[in-house]
């Protein structure tokens, strides 16, 4: 199986799942206990701590551990609007965020916050200067660094200073983009950042809120004094190590993987083209990531397509969701202004640590034989 999905789940780096073994057999006492079992423990955290704070270039005590992007997205965005709430009771976010961004949105519109969104261009950015123009009441902005679908990167140190000169916060969720491209938290400006385990070589269930020094945060679990008061619950000892070794492993690693990704990315949208008529490819005349392929292909709809593709070997997703035999356009996409016709045919390739050259060749043979029997078989797209 050619396996072009890693931003939906990358594979486990053997270095990390090896640590995790290690700490699953021998550290099995509680992090919190001052024996000398526990304190192994602590130390064990503590040096994750510096592997993932060296990888967004922030200080180790700024890294709160979390169970991964959703969760830190809930953290950071509800955290931040809870600690503001006395000089408004409104946040923002972006129309390509995350689904775990507009659930965590839901849960403070429960509790009588509004929510203002940011739009997005035909390539999928962010205009800093519609920060200017949110309502006066809004403490928090979320806008994520790379979109998960189209890769497509956004300004975020424009837009965090125009939050800033607002007094807003600024929530970004880097979960895509961090072990893709370098990350200087202070060079984006944001007061909050989120990233996750398994989509930078380590475990699912283990991440981290990276919470810049004075910026305000309410606990979202509460109960106890784990990560200094920051997340409740006890912490994840073998998911946290495993975390820890991905990540010290992807910062060491980003520059060469950069450029070997952005090689391979780039021959297999040329041979797409050459291969496929009619192929577009979302986000093409914006920053991505060096690993993101988002293409439609016209009157090939996706769902079909992909289940032809998983039948020649080839493993990638879609953002359309299919329902009783029909299928709706990714919300991203419709948020950049594709046609319907065009956002249902959708496929996104996401290539990783493991990807080879053979694999991207072999894989746009694949892709144009599955695009022509689809195009051939279903007929009208609906």
């Amino acid at each position: 199986m050619i396996y072009f999905d890693h931003n939906a789940s990358t594979p486990v780096r053997p270095e990390a799942a090896a640590a995790m073994g290690s700490a699953l057999a021998e550290l099995h006492a509680n992090p919190s206990s001052s024996h000398r079992d526990g304190q192994r423990a602590r130390v064990a955290i503590e040096h994750a701590r510096e592997q993932v704070a060296a990888l967004v270039h922030v200080r180790a005590d700024e890294v709160v551990f979390t169970s991964g992007g959703t969760e830190g997205d809930h953290a950071a965005l509800i955290g931040a609007a809870w600690a503001a709430e006395p000089r408004g009771r409104r946040v923002a976010f972006s129309a390509i965020e995350h689904h775990a961004v507009h659930g965590a949105a839901e849960v403070l519109a429960r509790t009588g916050f509004a929510a203002s969104h940011l739009g997005v261009g035909r390539e999928g950015l962010v205009d800093p200067a519609a920060v200017a123009a949110l309502p006066p009441d809004t403490t928090v902005v979320a806008v994520m660094l790379a979109n998960n679908e189209t890769g497509v990167i956004q300004p975020l140190a424009a837009i965090a200073a125009a939050a800033a000169a607002r007094g807003m916060r600024v929530v970004c969720d880097a979960v895509q983009a961090a072990g893709k491209i370098p990350i200087r938290r202070d060079d984006l400006g944001a007061d909050f950042l989120v990233i996750s385990g398994h989509k930078l070589g380590g475990p699912k269930g283990a991440g981290a809120l990276i919470v810049r020094r004075g910026a305000p945060l309410a606990a979202l679990f509460r109960g106890s004094a784990h990560e200094r008061g920051r997340r409740g619950g006890t912490e994840n000892v073998p998911g946290i190590v495993g975390l820890g070794i991905a990540a010290e492993l992807a910062a060491r690693e980003v520059a060469g993987e950069n450029a070997r990704l952005l090689a391979l990315r780039e021959r297999f949208e040329a041979l797409l083209r050459a291969s496929v008529p009619g192929v577009v490819v979302h986000g093409a005349g914006a920053p991505r990531l060096p690993n993101t392929v988002n293409a439609s292909f016209p009157s090939a709809r996706s769902d079909h397509l992909l289940l032809a593709l998983d039948s020649r070997g080839l493993a990638a997703s879609a953002g359309a969701a299919c329902a009783s035999g029909g299928v709706e356009p990714s919300p991203v996409l419709r948020a950049m202004g594709v046609p319907r016709e065009l956002a249902i045919c959708a496929v996104r390739f996401s290539l990783g640590r493991t990807t080879t050259a053979d694999e991207v060749e072999r894989a746009a043979v694949i892709v144009a034989d599955a695009v022509r029997l689809v195009r051939s078989t279903q007929g009208a797209v609906t």
